[in-house]
């Protein structure tokens, strides 16, 4: 069924208190996706930030981003008073996130809230945690040690609780009973206000497309609760790390450093890590897309301590026996597949064996550089893909139309007809939603037209990054009876 979504984190809408939530804004955004005709909003992994505040490196590949917990919610409520959070300079601008100063003054509100949730607990509270125990309970053990160790990094912490030993676990528990409470009241207001939300979504008949990434991060719950899935020594440190080899767009390559699966241990163990996690994801979100996707034919291995992607190397994934294996398990789940990058046969392969969808990048047809980029021309998208213009790792379409090489643009110019009269960021998008792709996904940026300086993310590089917010009043009537009439034209209407 051909459809169109538009792709906007969470953390993207408008928001006076530093970030966007899930409050009044998100709700305004789901009424202006079902005024535009939209079937699907997409977002970003709602997983809590790490390092380079990217969601890609987090804490726990389950928990929620505490971020988006909607003050004037937790008011309403009755867990905060206005006075607690009204006041507070975030010290960002109304289109930027400032993630150093939510990191100061957003977890102070949010005890407030937790002290005043425990003098008055909800009856679901305790269905909550059992529900979630098999990820919650050590997540919220590892958020109070984080504290405790000044915010080290686990593999830095005391021995005895760096290697879970059960008497020093039980001790840190009960030491920290307070604060292992904290963060799990947080994950139940968090999931609270998501289910509120996804069930007002979808009641506008608009799925949620979330977001899994492949890996983990190192300083997360999930390597430091299951250390045998991982590629550790005895010491626990990563024997190689993830990453991509260099191209024409990076001469040193793409150095990630999260830790690399154990795909021989996890297969011995019937793959149970990722069994749940698929399942669980897949109860959170209506879509799930899998980040790098051709991982899991063959992955880039670096030698950890090196500083480039130089010295890396092709090792064999779990392929079809991964995936066969969540199948029989949870049945066939509504899955797309994020297949970019160094694309060999057996990664096409694995691709048309799971039957995902796979992904088509407008911008790659048109990059000189990329020896792969005619596989990105609209006459070649199959109807089982998700097309993009551009995904969170690209520059915006009006900034990719002043940044990349003249000679490619002119390229574009010529293949779309392309003209300024008409927008540059409407003939990307034109030419998107009339290819043969039963599903399309605009950035929000792209919408409204933003250049270079509303680009999400830049890879391999921080400090800028995953900050862009929406200003308020940017999704209007008008805009969505526009987008409204481009859907029945290129017959992309939600049916």
């Amino acid at each position: 069924m051909r459809s169109n979504g538009i792709l906007m984190h969470i953390s993207s809408l408008p928001s006076p208190y530093g970030i966007g939530t899930m409050g009044v804004s998100a709700y305004e955004f789901a009424d202006f996706l079902a005024r535009a005709g939209q079937s699907y909003w997409q977002l970003l992994p709602i997983c809590p930030t790490g390092y380079g505040d990217s969601p890609y490196q987090s804490f726990s590949t389950n928990a929620g981003n505490p971020y988006f917990i909607d003050l004037d919610l937790l008011y309403h409520m009755g867990f905060l008073d206005r006075d607690d959070y009204e006041n507070i300079d975030w010290e960002s601008t109304p289109d930027s996130v400032n993630y150093g100063a939510l990191y100061e003054k957003r977890y102070p509100v949010l005890r407030k809230a937790a002290e005043r949730f425990k003098q008055d607990v909800p009856e679901d509270y305790a269905e909550f945690c059992k529900k979630n125990s098999f990820w919650l309970d050590d997540y919220a053990l590892f958020m109070a040690l984080k504290n405790a160790f000044g915010g080290a990094a686990w593999y830095n912490w005391e021995a005895d609780i760096k290697t879970r030993q059960p008497e020093a676990l039980a001790a840190a528990k009960e030491k920290y009973i307070d604060d292992i409470n904290f963060w799990k009241v947080l994950q139940y207001l968090f999931f609270k206000q998501w289910n509120s939300l996804r069930e007002y979504v979808n009641g506008k008949g608009i799925k949620f497309i979330g977001d899994l990434p492949i890996y983990v991060s190192l300083d997360g719950v999930d390597a430091w609760s299951h250390p045998q899935f991982f590629q550790l020594d005895e010491n626990l440190q990563p024997v190689e790390v993830a990453g991509c080899p260099p191209d024409g767009f990076s001469a040193d390559g793409q150095l990630w450093g999260n830790p690399l699966y154990d795909w021989d241990y996890m297969e011995k163990d019937g793959y149970t890590w990722w069994i749940k996690r698929i399942e669980y994801l897949c109860n959170v979100y209506d879509i799930l897309r899998i980040d790098h996707f051709r991982g899991f034919d063959s992955y880039f291995a670096i030698p950890y301590g090196d500083t480039t992607a130089h010295n890396g190397c092709w090792k064999q994934g779990p392929g079809m026996k991964l995936f066969n294996a969540i199948e029989k398990a949870i049945g066939k789940q509504p899955i797309i597949a994020e297949d970019l990058g160094y694309l060999t046969d057996s990664v096409k392969q694995l691709l048309t064996e799971s039957t995902f969808p796979g992904m088509k990048v407008l911008e790659f047809a048109f990059d000189s550089r990329d020896a792969n980029s005619v596989e990105y021309l609209p006459y070649k998208y199959p109807v089982n893909c998700v097309a993009y213009i551009g995904t969170h790792d690209n520059d915006t379409a009006c900034g990719w139309m002043k940044t990349a090489p003249q000679e490619d643009i002119r390229t574009a110019v010529e293949y779309l007809n392309l003209n300024e009269a008409e927008g540059w960021h409407w003939g990307l998008m034109r030419a998107l939603w009339t290819t043969a792709a039963d599903m399309t996904i605009v950035q929000f940026q792209d919408v409204l037209g933003l250049g270079s300086e509303a680009r999400m993310n830049t890879p391999s590089s921080v400090g800028h990054n995953w900050r862009w917010r929406t200003l308020p009043g940017t999704y209007t009537k008008e805009l969505a009876e526009k987008l409204h009439h481009k859907m029945a034209l290129y017959g992309r209407l939600p049916k």
